[in-house]
């Protein structure tokens, strides 16, 4: 190998790197911090509101558990179950850190869940990537159905949710996979959630000039094997598609409530841009908030966020009554 190629795959390895490090670094999703605003969205957990149920198994991986979260109230005939997927960068992260979240929306009457997933990107885990985590939660639902019906609680609708990582793996599900889940999913809501692979979408990694470092970091992310010859082709979305909640966006397509800050360095702005428009383009009910002071962790419009659960709840309410 030259010195020019190597020092070219040393350039795109410390990218691919960079990449890792600063969307784990940027995982703390707004539900962790609690300003004043936003206290309403948060509940002092007891036995009074539910119980929950930890560490459930799904599957044979190290990874396939899920926590269970069943409201008091078990006299319904039907219950709603929302999932909500934890972020990471998709590397690291686990579903107890969206306990508050979960509890939260058990003590609006619904089944909750949050799910682990095999995390990616490591020595551990070598095959891991966006694509079979997605496949993952598509295969821990009808576990997590089954105990919650185990319980005393039918489940006969669903909402998906999550932040970052999780909100990709979310769009994913709801997109993709609606259409094979055991019970009908009414929507989705999530937060920076990456919707699709176009290089020149993801400027904030330099990769809409640099396509060899981008086909490297894709490659990774999808576990495709993906030449910078490729982009902008149908192959490239071939590849891409299973990964790329856009893809599947039709007349058919969920609700939807997503949450996007401007100065996003993490994951591209720019994606949700072009998620919107397919939405409104194909005639899907959504709500698209923007903040325009915040980056990956929408730290810097409290009053958005609070507009963002306004409409989860409205949309909830909406869409996952009986």
């Amino acid at each position: 190998m030259s010195k020019a190629n190597k020092g070219r795959g040393l350039f795109i390895f410390l990218c691919i790197i960079a990449f890792l490090l600063s969307f784990v670094g940027s995982a703390i999703f707004k539900i962790t911090y609690t300003p004043r605003e936003m206290r309403k969205y948060t509940v002092k957990w007891s036995d009074e509101i539910g119980k929950a149920y930890p560490d459930l198994s799904y599957g044979e991986g190290a990874a396939n558990k899920f926590d269970l979260y069943v409201p008091t109230d078990d006299s319904k005939d039907t219950y709603g179950l929302i999932v909500y997927l934890h972020a990471g960068g998709f590397t690291s992260g686990d579903k107890s850190d969206d306990a508050k979240m979960l509890q939260w929306l058990c003590s609006l009457g619904y089944v909750t869940a949050g799910i682990n997933y095999t995390l990616a990107f490591s020595e551990e885990n070598p095959n891991a990537n966006i694509y079979t985590q997605s496949m993952e939660i598509k295969e821990s639902l009808p576990s997590i159905i089954k105990e919650a019906e185990a319980l005393g609680y039918n489940i006969d609708r669903m909402a998906i949710s999550g932040g970052s990582a999780g909100g990709c793996l979310a769009l994913i599900y709801a997109y993709r996979d609606a259409k094979d889940s055991p019970v009908p999913v009414r929507m989705v809501f999530e937060g920076v959630g990456p919707s699709s692979f176009y290089p020149e979408d993801w400027k904030c990694y330099g990769f809409d000039e640099d396509p060899v470092a981008a086909a490297a970091m894709f490659s990774v992310m999808t576990g495709q094997k993906i030449t910078e010859e490729m982009f902008g082709t149908e192959a490239y979305a071939e590849l891409t598609k299973e990964v790329s909640a856009l893809y599947w966006v039709d007349e058919n397509t969920v609700p939807t409530v997503m949450a996007y800050g401007v100065y996003d360095k993490f994951q591209p702005y720019e994606a949700s841009v072009r998620l919107d428009k397919a939405l409104t383009e194909k005639g899907v009910p959504h709500e698209y908030l923007v903040f325009p002071h915040s980056g990956h962790g929408l730290q810097n419009d409290n009053q958005m966020y609070v507009e963002y659960m306004t409409k989860v709840e409205e949309y909830l309410e909406k869409y996952m009554s009986e």
